[in-house]
Parts: C-alpha cells; structure tokens; sequence
C-alpha cells in the first residue's frame, strides 16, 4: 500500500509565494545599498590617485640610485619628471 499523497487545497498558495512580505524588495534595497558603498566617493579617489603616485615616485628614485646603465638611468629620470608632472596636475 503506497503512502496517502498530500493534495493542496484550491485555496492554499504555491510555495514560492508563501515567503514573508517585503522579502523581496529588502533584498533588492540591501543590493542597491551594497552598490552605492562600493562606488567611492569622488574626493576618496584623488587622495588615492595621488598615493599611488608618491609610490611610484618612491620606486624610481630608488630605483635611479641603484641603476648603472646611462640609457636606464636616462629612462628612470625621464619617469621622475612624467611622475612630478603628474602630480602637479592634481
């Protein structure tokens, strides 16, 4: 004798509408508060911007004192100057 089989009512609503209302549109609100926190704010890119440059610049100066080569220090000096003249633009 096989198991009796559950019969849903007419009445009774599918499964996937049984969750709690507002599920939905809170998921959708978490997903759009996600998206705006991870854009930055215009004034957290400059500062950034700015630190990567000093970086560099600290790369190459280290870099130019320790190279030998002319045409690689001539190269070393003319990213210095790309550097700083990037960094006066900011």
């Amino acid at each position: 004798m096989s198991p009796p089989r559950l019969v849903l009512a007419p009445a009774d609503p599918p499964a996937e509408v049984m969750m709690a209302r507002g599920f939905e549109s809170k998921s959708v609100a978490d997903q759009q508060e996600l998206r705006e926190g991870a854009t930055p704010a215009r004034g957290d890119v400059v500062p950034a911007a700015r630190k990567t440059l000093e970086l560099a610049r600290v790369d190459v100066e280290q870099r130019l004192r320790t190279a030998t080569h002319g045409p690689h220090r001539e190269m070393l000096q003319r990213a210095l100057k790309a550097i700083d003249a990037d960094m006066a633009k900011r």
